[in-house]
């Protein structure tokens, strides 16, 4: 996708001028999107948000428009191509920033709760599908490591909870810089990857965020109890999460992240 930045600021102007939006400062630029900061013609603020669809972000309206604003940011409007025009939060203020990251990783226990209390629709890509590729790809990506010991540990208790993958709205990506402060909510979830299935599929981007090794168990009961989850099958998503991670950098030739096995190292270990 190497024209990307081209095409993404041709297709914000159209915008402008199709949705009758007069823009208010710089763009924003994400990994894969563009956001103006914009005003309605009733002068409301509101944000223009224009991106490339594929199999992560196709189901990012449905998502929306299914949670309503409750818990994430409010969809006002959109286009086939994948372009949004979402409510106006505070770019500038993210639980990232937070001096305490315990406060941080409570703000996003406490959305997750009320995010994913919602059934998936039925359109949406499932975790039940994701687990299945994550399984069957193990077998050819795994033997690359000298030492696939931790991580045929995860493929173990993947197939423990695999048969039973849950229906809940899940964000997917919920970490602290997609958090925005509001004004009709103290924080609000931007930039969902959605997909159905088990709530403990979403505590990895808290754990893994401002990463401290000796955090990550009481992260990982603060969020479980926040959100009202079974801690073993929790912690068996959240392995998931490590094993789908690693399995991306085996597969680009790169070996996975210290931070991401010290994660399923501490949750492995633990007993109780």
């Amino acid at each position: 996708m190497t024209d990307l930045p081209d095409r993404l600021p041709e297709r914000a102007a159209h915008f402008l001028q199709k949705w009758d939006l007069r823009q208010e400062g710089p763009p924003m630029r994400g990994r894969c999107a563009l956001v103006l900061p914009v005003r309605r013609t009733d002068n409301t603020p509101a944000a223009l948000k224009v991106q490339d669809v594929d199999d992560e972000t196709v189901g990012e309206p449905l998502a929306l428009r299914t949670w309503n604003g409750d818990g994430a940011v409010r969809l006002l409007a959109e286009a086939d191509d994948g372009t949004l025009l979402l409510e106006h939060l505070d770019a500038t203020r993210t639980p990232h920033h937070l001096p305490d990251t315990r406060e941080a990783t409570l703000v996003v226990a406490g959305l997750l709760a009320r995010l994913t209390a919602t059934p998936a629709p039925p359109a949406l890509r499932r975790l039940a599908d994701l687990a299945r590729r994550l399984l069957d790809e193990a077998a050819t990506v795994l033997p690359r490591l000298d030492d696939p010991t931790l991580l045929k540990d995860c493929v173990a208790a993947v197939r423990e909870v695999a048969d039973d993958p849950g229906d809940r709205l899940l964000h997917w990506d919920l970490h602290f810089e997609n958090v925005l402060a509001a004004d009709r909510a103290p924080w609000l979830a931007i930039d969902p990857k959605p997909l159905a299935g088990d709530p403990g599929f979403e505590l990895f981007p808290a754990l893994w965020n401002r990463f401290d090794a000796d955090e990550i168990l009481w992260r990982f009961d603060a969020m479980t109890e926040v959100m009202g989850l079974d801690r073993d099958r929790a912690r068996a998503w959240t392995l998931a999460r490590v094993l789908q991670n690693s399995q991306w950098r085996i597969e680009d030739g790169d070996p996975p992240l210290p931070e991401h096995l010290e994660i399923a190292a501490r949750l492995l270990a633990r007993t109780g």
